[in-house]
C-alpha cells in the first residue's frame, strides 16, 4: 500500500512540475522576473508555513535557524532568491522549451561540482554523461547549427546554465544539513521573500496593470513549483522502498512539458530541442545507472 501511495505522490509531483514551464511563460507575459519571484515566493512561504503547522513543525523553525543563522541566510540567498530570479530571466529571454531543457542539465553540473568541492571521484561513466548532456545543451542553444555556435539569446543561454550552477551548489551546501528538509526549505523562503520585496520596491515595479490571470499564474508557480510539489516529492521518497523507481519518474516531466507548451501557449518546439533533450536525459540515465551498479555491490549495514 505504501509503495502504491509513493508512486501516486511521485507521479503527482512530476505532473505538476511538467506544467510550470507553461505557467512561467504565462506569468512572464505580465510580470517581470522579480515581480514573479516576489509573488511566487510569498505564496510558497504561506503554503510551507501551513504545511509545517499541520505537521506540527512550527516550533522547530526558530531553533533550526538560530543554530546556524548565516548558513540558512546563505541558502536562502542562493535558493530561492538568486536561483529563481536568474531562471525566470532565462525563461523571459528564451523559448520555454529551450530554457527548461538546458535547466535539466543541473544534475550533470552537480556531478562536476561535487568532484571539485566534495572531492568525489568522477568515473568514466560520469565523463560520458557530462559530454552527452552538455552536447545536448549546445544542440538546443544553437538549434542544431553547432559549427556556427550562434545563439538567439547568448544571455538567456548563459543565465540558464548559471541557474544549474546555483541549483547544484545549493544541494552541495545541503549535503551536511541534518534539519528537517521542509523546515529548511521554508527558512530559505523566509530569507528570500523580504529580499525579493525590497528589490521589487527598489526597481519601482508597477503592479496596477496585472490581470487576474497574471496573479493566478504567479500563485500557481508559488504553489506547484516551489511549495506543495516539493512536499509531495519528499513524501514519495520517504514512503518508497525503491528510490530509483520514484526518481526515474522525473524523466517524463520535460517531455510532458513540451506537449503542454505546444498545446496551451502554442509555442513552436524546434526539432533540435527534442534531440538535445533526449541527449541530456540519456546522460542522466547513464549517470544513474552507475549509481545503481555501485549500490548493488556496497555492503549492507
Amino acid at each position: 500500500m505504501n509503495e502504491r501511495r509513493a508512486i501516486g505522490l511521485g507521479l503527482s509531483a512530476v505532473l505538476l512540475w511538467s506544467t510550470v514551464a507553461t505557467a512561467f511563460k504565462l506569468t512572464l507575459a505580465e510580470l517581470t522576473p522579480i515581480q514573479m519571484l516576489t509573488v511566487a515566493s510569498t505564496v510558497s512561504t504561506l503554503a510551507l508555513t501551513l504545511i509545517c503547522a499541520w505537521q506540527r513543525k512550527l516550533s522547530s523553525i526558530s531553533s533550526t535557524f538560530l543554530a546556524n543563522p548565516f548558513y540558512y541566510i546563505l541558502l536562502g540567498v542562493i535558493n530561492p532568491l538568486s536561483y529563481y530570479l536568474i531562471l525566470f530571466k532565462a525563461y523571459d529571454l528564451l523559448p520555454a522549451s529551450q530554457a527548461q531543457a538546458i535547466n535539466y542539465s543541473w544534475a550533470i553540473t552537480l556531478t562536476v561540482m561535487a568532484a571539485v568541492f566534495l572531492k568525489q571521484t568522477i568515473r568514466r561513466q560520469d565523463w560520458v554523461a557530462c559530454a552527452l548532456s552538455y552536447f545536448g545543451v549546445i544542440v538546443i542553444a544553437t538549434k542544431g547549427d553547432i559549427l556556427s555556435m550562434t545563439f538567439d539569446s547568448p544571455l538567456g543561454v548563459g543565465l540558464a546554465l548559471l541557474s544549474t550552477l546555483l541549483w547544484a551548489g545549493y544541494w552541495i551546501l545541503n549535503t551536511k544539513n541534518k534539519a528537517d528538509p521542509i523546515v529548511a526549505v521554508l527558512l530559505g523562503f523566509l530569507v528570500a521573500t523580504p529580499c525579493a520585496l525590497l528589490i521589487s520596491w527598489i526597481e519601482g515595479a508597477s503592479w496596477n496593470h496585472i490581470s487576474s490571470q497574471g496573479w493566478l499564474a504567479a500563485t500557481y508557480v508559488g504553489l506547484f513549483e516551489m511549495g506543495i510539489t516539493f512536499v509531495l516529492w519528499l513524501s514519495a521518497l520517504k514512503l518508497t522502498q525503491n528510490t530509483a523507481r520514484i526518481s526515474n519518474l522525473i524523466f517524463a516531466s520535460p517531455f510532458i512539458s513540451l506537449v503542454l507548451l505546444a498545446t496551451i501557449i502554442k509555442e513552436h518546439i524546434h526539432p533540435t530541442t527534442l534531440i538535445g533533450l533526449v541527449l541530456i536525459i540519456a546522460g542522466l540515465v547513464i549517470q544513474q545507472m552507475r549509481f545503481r551498479r555501485k549500490n548493488q555491490y556496497e555492503p549492507s549495514c
